[in-house]
């Protein structure tokens, strides 16, 4: 194929949408636009793969093995490849070079796209695992509680940080990083793609976090939820140290040893 292909992943809530629309813009990348699938997510929009929904959807995917899927899933194969191709295709401009696509469960799906499409870019973008379960359980409706979030979020990422040694063109980059300076890392981001930047007139928020640091704040000033996060952080803490995070010091970023 002429095309190069651009992945997007990371989970419900960690801003992959606003990323997502940023590139868009840029005059060699199509994305996905006024499909009425819901944010143009390319889960939606093919005959493939099951979607998170199938799997139990924001905050429970991640936890059902069948939906992570790697080179050696049953679902590869050319005419698979050919398939997921023409279902995308529809939403594409493909005389542009660069064909992206986003989507929360490519977090766990990046050795499967890379089979489906060799050679192509990943984007995976994290977010502080209090802002993202917090997030998510408002997303659905208050049905799942914090620590499920928390243990969604770890899974993933490790499933995700396993993958990521198989992968040949990948970048990581923090929600929190990115809306302190979106030119910069998205000129970053087009070097690593190998094309001229691009300024978008996308208006980024800073600080959405805040909010939910503030009530994670309230649960542990709080006398009958501070020993539920005393729980949790004394379950979490070095496992999402990890990946840079801290359910202490919620503005960390970088921690000693992290993944990335």
């Amino acid at each position: 194929m002429k095309n190069k292909f651009i992945f997007i992943g990371g989970l419900h809530r960690s801003g992959t949408s606003v990323f997502f629309q940023c590139l868009r813009d840029h005059p060699m990348i199509s994305g996905f636009r006024d499909t009425g699938a819901w944010e143009d997510e390319g889960q939606h929009l093919q005959s493939v793969y099951q979607p998170a929904k199938f799997y139990g959807g924001p905050g429970r995917f991640g936890l059902r093995k069948e939906a992570h899927l790697t080179e050696e899933s049953k679902l590869v194969s050319d005419e698979n490849r050919i398939r997921l191709f023409s279902d995308w295709q529809k939403h594409w401009d493909i005389n542009k070079p660069f064909l992206l696509e986003k989507s929360p469960p490519n977090l766990i799906m990046t050795r499967f796209l890379q089979e489906m499409f060799p050679d192509s870019y990943f984007l995976i973008i994290t977010r502080h695992p209090v802002a993202v379960s917090f997030a998510t359980q408002k997303f659905v409706g208050g049905r799942a509680s914090i620590h499920s979030m928390l243990r969604h979020w770890l899974v993933c990422h490790e499933i995700f940080w396993r993958d990521s040694r198989h992968l040949k063109n990948l970048y990581i980059l923090r929600y929190e990083d990115f809306v302190k300076d979106p030119s910069l890392y998205l000129q970053n981001i087009y070097s690593f793609l190998g094309i001229d930047g691009y300024n978008t007139d996308l208006e980024v928020r800073a600080n959405i976090n805040d909010r939910y640091f503030k009530k994670w704040e309230q649960y542990n000033n709080s006398v009958i939820k501070k020993p539920y996060t005393n729980f949790l952080k004394l379950k979490f803490e070095r496992s999402v140290n990890r990946f840079g995070y801290s359910l202490h010091d919620l503005k960390t970023t970088k921690a000693e040893n992290a993944y990335f």
